[in-house]
């Protein structure tokens, strides 16, 4: 573009004082704007995503595994007297996790993932957890019945910056239901999202501000559950989920064209747990659970 475009895009007063100290910031701004516009309109760009349609074939994962977890993990903070939470190993734990889900086949109801065999198990893990840095999955270990495995849970959508983290995939397997291993188990994680990392050196954590749990509406259990725990419940997200046929959606017909039909959708009620209700008795309310 010429010069002279910008000479006369100038007010008359800038050309008649463009020495003072009032005109010279006029024309700056003036000159600044024309500028942005031009470039703006003559900019060109790309967009070089490409979609990794490879396929992932159902494995055990790297020897020796890799849990590419994004955060440090503190594990003294993952463990009370009666349970740990170790990370979860595909060749140590898929098959008997594949074990308990064929022997009680409505134990991911509610969950949106298709975890309906030892394959399917391993290819989520694979493609969801390991492979996505701000997830991560744990195995539950019941130390007081000789280090019994006793479910998973896990953590997901981590964000460093903006200090939150989604306390996920909380499945404690029949037998040992109904006792401390639940409550320990989720207390532990809390522990570890929401101390801050100057506690103590036995005990530190991520330092989060805020810790959410989503449940799908009709899974009371999961919902008294995180309650119990001290989250507090802020709403209903709608259509959070695509998911498998498999599972429970929310009911609704999807409608005619959509992309991902026929596969349902899935509502999410909204609870969760922050730094300051931390601070306000959380902390003690978390660990005379795990206590009890």
């Amino acid at each position: 573009m010429s010069a002279p475009l910008f000479v006369r895009s100038l007010s008359p007063q800038c050309q008649q004082h463009p020495t003072t100290s009032h005109n010279r910031s006029v024309l700056h701004y003036r000159l600044f704007f024309i500028v942005v516009t031009v470039a703006t309109a003559d900019m060109s760009f790309t967009n070089s995503y490409k979609q990794n349609d490879s396929p992932v074939e159902p494995g055990y994962g790297p020897d020796p595994y890799d849990i590419n977890w994004m955060m440090p993990l503190h594990e003294t903070t993952l463990e009370s007297d009666r349970v740990k939470l170790t990370p979860f190993i595909p060749s140590l734990n898929a098959r008997p996790y594949a074990e308990q889900v064929k022997a009680h086949p409505d134990m991911h109801r509610y969950y949106p993932l298709d975890l309906t065999s030892l394959d399917k198990i391993l290819l989520s893990i694979e493609t969801l957890i390991r492979r996505n840095p701000a997830n991560i999955l744990f195995a539950i270990i019941d130390k007081a019945r000789g280090d019994a495995f006793a479910g998973v849970i896990g953590l997901i959508g981590t964000s460093p910056t903006n200090l939150s983290v989604e306390l996920a995939w909380v499945v404690v397997f029949p037998e040992f239901r109904r006792s401390y291993v639940t409550s320990n188990a989720v207390g532990l994680l809390l522990n570890y999202c929401l101390e801050l990392p100057s506690a103590p050196p036995e005990r530190p954590g991520l330092g989060f501000r805020r810790v959410q749990w989503s449940a799908h509406p009709e899974n009371q259990p999961s919902v008294a559950l995180a309650k119990r725990m001290g989250l507090k419940e802020e709403g209903v997200l709608r259509w959070t989920w695509v998911v498998p046929q498999v599972v429970e959606g929310n009911g609704i017909p999807v409608r005619d064209g959509d992309p991902a039909s026929p596969s349902p959708g899935r509502d999410s009620i909204i609870l969760s747990l922050c730094a300051d209700d931390w601070e306000s008795g959380g902390r003690e309310h978390v660990q005379r659970i795990i206590d009890r």
